[in-house]
């Protein structure tokens, strides 16, 4: 389970290591761009039922910790998916891994 540090809170958000390995590419690429938005997610099992949202801007210090050393080879189509919610009014919605449909 990887962890996303955000701003001067001690609170730290649980991600799974191969997504936030996905959003780390995303909020990288925004806050490159100087852009601003929300991230949202579903709470973990094992954390309080429910979910939550957060304002990303590039002024608030930002940290993404992995549990496992290696990083995961990338799914471009998980990429463009995060991508795209990332540029609606919406902001990121943490979506499931978009997978190739199996050959026919």
């Amino acid at each position: 389970m990887g962890t996303l540090h955000y701003g001067a809170s001690d609170d730290a958000i649980h991600i799974e290591d191969r997504a936030l390995a996905h959003l780390k590419v995303v909020i990288a690429t925004k806050l490159r761009r100087q852009e601003s938005f929300t991230l949202s997610w579903q709470h973990p099992e094992g954390d309080a039922v429910g979910r939550s949202t957060i304002w990303i801007h590039p002024s608030i210090p930002l940290r993404f910790t992995f549990d496992e050393p290696e990083a995961p080879e990338l799914n471009a189509k998980w990429i463009e998916a995060l991508m795209h919610s990332a540029n609606s009014t919406g902001g990121i919605s943490l979506v499931d891994e978009v997978l190739d449909a199996p050959d026919a």
